[in-house]
């Protein structure tokens, strides 16, 4: 299964899910196998335009998103929500 994240490069809540990913491939060794295209939305806007999302990090699995950043989430929330993505994404397989 391929992912689909759109970024923004200095975006905090970018940076932080990078950190949040390497967390949960060093907790959940299975996560390693899903690959994750990141595609800047800046130096890509015309394909970032055909996704319905208004926050970044954004992810899809084709054109389903499944996960938008928000805010307000502490980074445990945003953690527990990019785990249970991929949870999702493991369920397709």
């Amino acid at each position: 299964m391929k992912l689909t994240a759109f970024i923004l490069p200095r975006c905090p809540y970018c940076l932080q899910m990078r950190e949040l990913l390497e967390e949960l491939r060093a907790e959940r060794p299975e996560l390693s196998a899903i690959e994750i295209e990141f595609i800047d939305e800046s130096k890509q806007p015309s394909l970032a335009d055909r996704y319905d999302y208004y926050r970044v990090p954004s992810f899809f699995l084709g054109e389903r998103k499944l996960y938008e950043a928000d805010p307000l989430w502490t980074r445990a929330e945003a953690k527990n929500r990019l785990s249970a993505m991929f949870d999702i994404v493991l369920e397709k397989e």
